[in-house]
């Protein structure tokens, strides 16, 4: 939703007033119902003296973010995972949304979601690897093709699937010599926006998409302009020196080479490249669990380690990896992207050998 001015209700069912305004918004009966259901619970568990860690009663807009803490971690047990997470961005979103037009003074949910976030934390169990290791990784991948995979997938976090979408169109670079041997950038995302990569949410299996049935699925929240520095640029300059023409109108960013030549790579053909190299460095094995093996789904949940210390800033992963619903009204603007830009370059990590030359 929009940003509204901001008025001088205030209203004695602050939940009723945030549902009539997801009805004035457009929002369907299904959505609006789902919002109820979960704000109506949060409300019970405020007026329960008994459950809620002021021994009182409380009104919405005098929780506070232990109030908020509370009622999640009251949730954990009786509901998945995934749906506290949801239960906790709905409650983030009516928060927001109520201080944003006026209603309530603070959104106590802004320091719980910061906290909070289910889908990023970092999974002890894996297998680390410094990016000195990575690095010589990258290193032993000599095909332009193959390296640009790799280095994509780990300088950017996103999904094999979502690698394999890509089209043309949602690349813009600005080295001249590509610029004029192809059509990049046709993305309205990218306008204004050099040396960018985006990634749609909506592609799924079955649907045809720039003019092709596409046989992955995207599964971000929302769609990511994520930034393309240097090293990016250099070796996907170099794999579109050598990139066959493009059986597909939708002209796919990836194509094969060999089997399937020109035809849109495809995640199998991903998986079997990283995995035969993983093999040769010890870090995969038949039977191995992904506490063991490096997959390409390994390179995101290294691309969120590494950012994320490095940056210190939980928000910028999580654009990056589109863990943000466009309908979560939060510290996310229309300048974010200009702000990740800046945090990205400064911070991401360097993977290309010294004597990589194109």
């Amino acid at each position: 939703m929009g940003a509204s001015a901001p008025v001088a209700d205030d209203p004695d069912d602050p939940v009723g007033y945030f549902l009539q305004d997801l009805v004035y918004h457009g929002k369907t009966d299904r959505t609006r119902d789902a919002y109820e259901r979960v704000l109506r619970r949060f409300e019970s568990f405020l007026v329960d003296p008994e459950r809620n860690p002021s021994g009182r009663a409380v009104e919405p807009a005098d929780a506070t973010h232990r109030h908020c803490m509370a009622w999640i971690h009251s949730l954990r047990g009786d509901v998945a995972g995934s749906t506290v997470a949801t239960y906790a961005a709905y409650l983030h979103r009516f928060y927001a949304y109520m201080t944003q037009v006026g209603v309530f003074d603070a959104n106590p949910m802004a320091l719980v979601v910061e906290e909070l976030d289910e889908s990023v934390d970092k999974d002890p169990t894996r297998r680390e690897i410094t990016i000195p290791a990575m690095r010589e990784f990258v290193a032993a991948f000599s095909h332009p093709l193959h390296r640009a995979l790799v280095v994509t997938l780990l300088k950017t976090g996103m999904r094999v699937g979502e690698l394999c979408n890509l089209d043309l169109r949602d690349l813009a670079l600005s080295n001249p010599e590509v610029s004029a041997a192809y059509d990049l950038g046709g993305r309205s995302q990218l306008d204004g926006r050099p040396d960018s990569l985006y990634v749609a949410a909506e592609p799924s299996v079955g649907a045809t998409v720039n003019g092709e049935e596409r046989t992955a699925s995207n599964k971000r929240k929302r769609g990511t302009v994520i930034p393309v520095d240097d090293e990016l640029t250099r070796v996907l300059v170099r794999w579109l020196a050598i990139r066959p023409d493009a059986l597909s109108p939708a002209e796919p960013l990836f194509v094969g080479t060999s089997e399937g030549w020109g035809e849109r790579i495809t995640p199998k053909t991903v998986r079997g490249v990283v995995e035969r190299k993983a093999r040769e460095f010890g870090w995969h094995r038949t039977g191995g669990g992904a506490s063991e093996n490096v997959t390409p789904h390994y390179f995101r949940h290294f691309f969120t380690t590494h950012l994320r210390d490095r940056t210190g800033d939980r928000g910028v992963v999580k654009y990056l990896r589109g863990d943000v619903a466009d309908d979560i009204i939060d510290t996310y603007t229309h300048s974010w992207g200009d702000s990740v830009r800046e945090a990205y370059e400064a911070n991401v990590y360097s993977l290309l050998p010294t004597q990589y030359t194109e």
